[in-house]
């Protein structure tokens, strides 16, 4: 019992977190998870909507799990519940920009696991604890996943990559996901395994955090101008309550504070502290009320910032902005954007990129502060599908000379975005520049989103030969002789030819392609002038003038018996393979005897001017040297299936086969790019697929495609 004479003890008193200002009750219970308490979840889904602070608390979170940062926090002052131990730090995929299957092979890569399907992912995790590395793994901004927001990759890493994880009863796992992802990733588990901590749900409010982090913002020792609301304790903490109050517990609540603040603070003309009407309770209210401000019609902003809220990737290139702006408001709207960037400051964030191969105008880019406000933006405009389709059709605008190898890297990698989006993208998928020149993750992922009975067959080879231009992160002149020999293997040499016109310097030329299952060599080889002449005048019509009698260059493969246009090696051994005999220039089939075809001897292939070597799934051909180390290499050719047999004629014939097929590539040597043809560029506008364009030249290499290479944060 106290004495008369003694005060009563005081309550202790702790700081707030230095990064998030508040949100203890959340924190505490994330520490549980960390800290692995007794009744503690194995499995936290961190939800909310935009703007909420998910991304913020989990930083600061991870902030608290980092050995290293720890040392710069002084933790005594912070609410003992709310600081983990001192552990070593969880694996943080960053899944922004990234797929499911991306996003798997990061973590693969972190644990040093030897699987090579996904599906061995979760198993070769679940065995790590028995060897005494526990797996604790932090899953941040899901809802960023995906190169091309239209396809819905936030759903994909959910049901692909963390359900399958949470599964796994030796995982601990945290994943902050958007809120209507946020039950299907915790059904299905036991009772007492998942918690669901909804950052808009009462239980979890943070009134005290809200005023904080508004107080700091209005506070001049933070950087805010000298005001008589911000110089003021008592006046900068009436107003600081008076927002949040008003901004309330959700719906974007830390975002809605911040643009607040920020666009009180840059245009603090005719602002009254005591005006609660002039306080907004949404991100949307923001943008209204700032603008009504600054003597603007609210619509104005709005269709400022629209083609920022619609745009894909990191963000617009200045120069992109005011066309595209006027394009999704059907109106000429550049006087507005020359008076209205100063109205656009506060919601609109430079990017300045540096680096050899970015061109002047796209070294600056223009994003929206937070992804909160490109929701609000988006949320007004009527009709987005048909904004998208006029945003896609003046980005075709911008291609110069409709050349897709002059287009600039905005354009030419994410047009495909918004035509997704417009509804319109299968009816641009005609068009084999763009299939060599588009970064092909981007490509890929906008094309696999389109359901397949839309798509025409030049996007069908496109789609299929897409993993192997991501997987070898292909230039776009490989990207251009890979598509060129999937369009000859799909019978389509229309397609083709159309990329041999537009890439001169392609390495190679595809002669003939012919599916056959089932060959195991391949040789090239030579019939005598006789015997050629009197199979050539066999096939020949009657009016057709004979043959001159030359030796003529044939491809040998060994194929099962019963092949179409095969002759069996033992006739009464029906187990025996059989041979297939093919024109080498041509692909046609001829009805040869195999024993009268000649082999060139070892000195005609040591001798030749062109050698190549083969690994289990490429071939690689280089110039001959006047000395041993003086080969230059020609080109390497990639296949997503193993070669089963390869070789190469005096006169650079490739010929290549796999299980399914025999090819044959002319190899080219390098050459200058030509100008070519003008030519014109599809309009998916068009209600009938556009027919195959004229030539063009090649463009600059394509930079490369994020892979499972890059390894999550330790």
């Amino acid at each position: 019992m106290t004495s008369p004479t003694q005060a009563p003890e005081q309550a202790k008193t702790h700081e707030p977190h230095p990064y998030i200002g508040g949100r203890n009750a959340a924190l505490r219970a994330l520490t549980a998870w960390r800290m692995e308490r007794a009744g503690a979840p194995r499995v936290v889904i961190l939800t909310g909507s935009p703007g909420t602070g998910c991304s913020r608390l989990l930083t600061g979170f991870l902030m608290l799990c980092d050995p290293e940062y720890r040392k710069g926090i002084e933790l005594e002052a912070l609410d003992p519940a709310t600081v983990p131990s001192d552990l070593p730090a969880p694996a943080v995929p960053s899944v922004a920009g990234l797929t499911a299957a991306q996003t798997l092979w990061l973590l693969a890569g972190h644990y040093e696991l030897s699987a090579t399907r996904t599906a061995d992912i979760f198993s070769e995790l679940g065995q790590l604890p028995l060897s005494g590395r526990p797996v604790t793994i932090v899953v941040p901004d899901v809802d960023r996943a995906g190169p091309v927001r239209g396809t819905g990759e936030p759903a994909h890493v959910v049901r692909d990559a963390l359900k399958p994880l949470a599964a796994v009863d030796s995982i601990r796992l945290l994943a902050d996901v958007p809120r209507e992802l946020a039950a299907e990733l915790a059904e299905g588990l036991p009772p007492g395994v998942a918690q669901i901590i909804d950052l808009d749900a009462p239980e979890w409010a943070d009134p005290e955090g809200l005023v904080l982090q508004a107080e700091a913002l209005l506070n001049p020792q933070f950087g805010a101008p000298a005001m008589p609301f911000t110089i003021d304790p008592d006046a900068r903490r009436a107003l600081a309550e008076a927002i949040a109050r008003r901004a309330g517990d959700g719906a974007g609540s830390r975002l809605t504070v911040h643009l607040a603040v920020q666009s009180i603070l840059m245009h603090p003309e005719g602002f009254d502290p005591a005006d609660a009407s002039q306080l907004p309770g949404s991100v949307g209210e923001v943008l209204d009320l700032h603008a009504e401000r600054l003597d603007t019609h609210p619509r104005i902003l709005r269709q400022i910032l629209a083609p920022l809220a619609l745009a894909e990737g990191d963000g617009l290139p200045v120069h992109l902005l005011t066309p595209l702006a006027s394009a999704a408001a059907e109106r000429d709207i550049s006087e507005d954007m020359a008076r209205g960037m100063l109205l656009a400051a506060p919601f609109i964030r430079p990017i300045e990129r540096a680096g050899e191969g970015i061109p002047e105008d796209e070294r600056t880019l223009l994003g929206l502060q937070h992804p909160g406000i490109g929701e609000a933006v988006r949320a007004g405009i009527p009709d987005v599908p048909g904004a998208q389709a006029r945003i896609a059709m003046e980005l075709l605008e911008a291609v110069p000379d409709q050349d897709w190898a002059k287009a600039g890297a905005y354009v030419r990698d994410h047009i495909a975005g918004h035509s997704l989006e417009a509804g319109l993208l299968p009816r641009l998928l005609t068009d084999p520049g763009l299939f060599a020149h588009a970064e092909p993750v981007r490509l890929r992922a906008a094309v696999e989103a389109v359901p397949p009975e839309q798509l025409d067959a030049p996007a069908r080879t496109y789609l299929r030969t897409a993993p192997l231009l991501t997987r070898t992160q292909a230039p776009a002149l490989l990207r251009a002789a890979l598509l060129e020999t999937a369009f000859v293997e799909d019978g389509l040499p229309e397609y083709a030819a159309v990329l041999r016109r537009m890439v001169p310097e392609l390495p190679w030329h595809t002669l003939w392609s012919v599916p056959v299952v089932g060959v195991d060599a391949v040789t090239i080889g030579k019939l005598p002038p006789a015997a050629a002449a009197s199979d050539s005048a066999a096939e020949a019509p009657a009016t057709q003038e004979p043959p001159e009698s030359a030796p003529l260059a044939v491809a040998v493969s060994v194929v099962p018996q019963g092949t179409p246009g095969s002759n069996p090696l033992k006739a009464d051994d029906p187990e025996a393979p059989a041979v297939l005999v093919q024109d080498l220039a041509t692909g046609s089939v001829i009805d040869a005897d195999p024993t009268r075809i000649l082999r060139p001897s070892d000195d005609e292939r040591a001798t030749g001017p062109l050698g190549f070597s083969r690994g289990a799934d490429y071939v690689r051909v280089w110039h001959r040297g006047e000395q041993n180390g003086d080969e230059k290499v020609v080109t390497a050719l990639v296949s997503a299936t193993p070669f089963t047999g390869t070789d190469l004629s005096p006169d650079g014939i490739l010929l290549v086969a796999t299980e399914s097929g025999v090819k044959a590539l002319q190899i080219r040597p390098a050459q200058p790019s030509a100008a070519t043809a003008r030519r014109s560029v599809p309009d998916p506008r068009e209600a009938e697929p556009a027919q195959a364009p004229e030539p063009q030249p090649e463009a600059a290499q394509a930079p490369p495609a994020p892979g499972p290479d890059v390894h999550p944060t330790a």
